[in-house]
């Protein structure tokens, strides 16, 4: 991340991305990476973070987000 891009992230009091990311897993949510972003970018789950559950389709995440306000698709 750039300095500028960090100081736009502070001025508007978005934590960093790791502690955001921490924020995130701490709730229970879940985080899970998108298997078509995946496969494109020729990924796996080693290569990344380890609050990543899984790689699922977007199948896969509706039948997780059945009956929960989806926010980001």
């Amino acid at each position: 991340m750039t300095r500028y891009m960090a100081g736009k992230m502070a001025k508007l009091d978005i934590p960093p991305i790791p502690e955001f990311i921490e924020m995130i897993a701490d709730t229970g949510a879940g985080i899970y990476a998108c298997k078509a972003s995946v496969d494109l970018f020729e990924l796996t789950k080693n290569d990344l973070i380890d609050q990543v559950q899984g790689i699922i389709t977007v199948g896969e995440f509706y039948e997780h987000a059945a009956g929960s306000q989806i926010i980001y698709t």
